[in-house]
């Protein structure tokens, strides 16, 4: 691994020499060899004024493959370093879908001027694709896809795909449509390439192809890739007409960033729709306030709890000593509650859809097992070390409550939230947390009064 580090950083070197010396053919010699993400990464490390230089040592075309490498930051500044014209020709051999999803994340670029440079057919294509609502399957799709006839021969197809294939972002998959343009099946490249060359497309193809519509949401397509094992999904009209497809490695990165937000949501550090940014002190200070000021609010509710139960506590001053472990417990329990019950709701899959009712259920019988060991475990140390069977039962039986009431907890805040079409994910860690923890004190300091009551 060492060897191969400092291969790459010799070759890096002697990269950036060539820019410094405007040696072109050197820099193409060595710069093309090198696979397109450590491009990006040489890319990345030149100073602004050998960035401008790029334009002037690789075609459009090469660059193209570059630019896709980029995260937003770098592809900004590259359209900031680099002419116009040549940005422009660049996006004529980039995928629709991939310029259009920069130009809808950069906020300092001039779409309208770029797309005015493009060839008018990208530049509609990729209109096209702004235009549709974000996050739904119209705006991830692309339109480099191949289209064939129901009534063409195999021979035909793979004439035609020798002439388009390049063009296409896949070729594993043949969309087969009828005259009216409307989806009638698919035609998988294995099937092309073993039938005989004079049969009909149409006595091939599997007529049960997997679709969604425009206007379905993207985490909906995402499952649907995921669940049909698809490396691509057409993407049908209203009317059934083919208008682009879903590939896999976009759908990779819905997954990734949706998976970014739920977790960050449970955290309660959201940073709203400007995720994709590096965000400020300012910005995560003001997503963050809001639940710190509630999360105070609740917080003196465990504090009064404390003061309601003072005389509790000075008649068995030890009971102060089981305090912190109840409540890490409670939040400990809740929150593992809750992970489970917004997976059970967020994931499309019907054996994990078992309502409001199976989800409390399930929960509170694993509550109770987990209440069971952590109680008898507890009974006995206590027993063992403090010599007081009273405390033992007291943080038994507290702990056993504790524990089953925190599964519930954690399991039915998110489903109720559900219920009012909001999304689950708001139902954060923090929140569920602050809630066992008032919980299990209050159970904690009820269950000590009552025992030493009738002790």
């Amino acid at each position: 691994m060492k060897l191969l580090k400092s291969i790459k950083q010799k070759t890096y070197e002697q990269i950036f020499k060539a820019v410094k010396e405007n040696d072109k053919q050197k820099f193409r010699d060595l710069f093309l060899r090198l696979h397109d993400r450590d491009q990006h990464e040489v890319f990345h490390l030149l100073y602004p004024d050998k960035k401008r230089k790029i334009s002037e040592f690789l075609t459009a075309e090469e660059f193209s493959e570059i630019f896709e490498w980029m995260d937003t930051e770098d592809q900004e500044s590259a359209v900031q370093y680099l002419p116009d014209a040549y940005m422009a020709e660049v996006f004529n051999f980039m995928a629709a879908d991939d310029v259009a999803r920069f130009l809808s994340e950069s906020e300092e670029t001039d779409n309208q001027t770029l797309l005015a440079m493009m060839d008018e057919e990208e530049s509609q294509r990729v209109k096209e694709l702004l235009s549709y609502e974000p996050e739904t399957a119209g705006s991830i799709m692309t339109k480099e896809f191949i289209a064939i006839h129901n009534t063409e021969t195999m021979s035909e197809v793979v004439q035609r795909l020798r002439q388009i294939g390049r063009r296409a972002e896949t070729i594993y998959y043949l969309y087969v449509i009828d005259r009216q343009d409307k989806l009638v099946g698919v035609l998988s490249l294995r099937d092309l390439l073993l039938s005989p060359e004079d049969e009909i497309v149409g006595k091939i193809m599997s007529n049960q192809a997997v679709s969604v519509r425009i206007n379905d949401d993207q985490e909906d397509v995402a499952r649907l890739i995921q669940d049909y094992d698809l490396l691509a999904i057409p993407v049908l009209s209203s009317d059934g007409k083919m208008q682009g497809i879903v590939t896999v490695d976009d759908v990779m990165d819905i997954i990734e960033a949706e998976t970014t937000e739920d977790f960050n949501e449970f955290a309660a550090i959201s940073r709203g729709d400007d995720d994709r940014r590096k965000p400020s002190a300012f910005s995560t200070a003001k997503s963050r306030i809001p639940w710190i000021i509630i999360l105070l609010f609740l917080g003196t509710i465990t504090g009064s709890l404390i003061g309601v139960f003072e005389e509790t506590l000075e008649s068995v001053v030890l009971l102060a000593a089981f305090i912190p472990m109840i409540m890490d417990t409670a939040g400990n329990v809740g929150t593992q509650s809750l992970a489970v019950a917004v997976r059970n709701l967020t994931v499309d899959d019907e054996k994990d859809r078992d309502g409001l009712f199976q989800t409390i259920k399930t929960e509170l019988g694993a509550g109770m097992l987990m209440g069971v060991a952590a109680s008898l475990v507890l009974a006995l140390m206590i027993t063992l070390f403090y010599k007081n069977f009273v405390l033992a039962m007291i943080i038994s039986a507290s702990m056993f409550i504790t524990i089953s009431l925190s599964t519930v907890i954690g399991a039915i805040i998110p489903s109720i939230i559900t219920k009012f079409k909001i999304d689950p994910a708001v139902a954060s860690g923090p929140f569920i947390t602050t809630i066992n923890d008032s919980l299990g004190l209050l159970i904690y300091f009820s269950i000590a009064t009552l025992l030493l009551e009738f002790l």
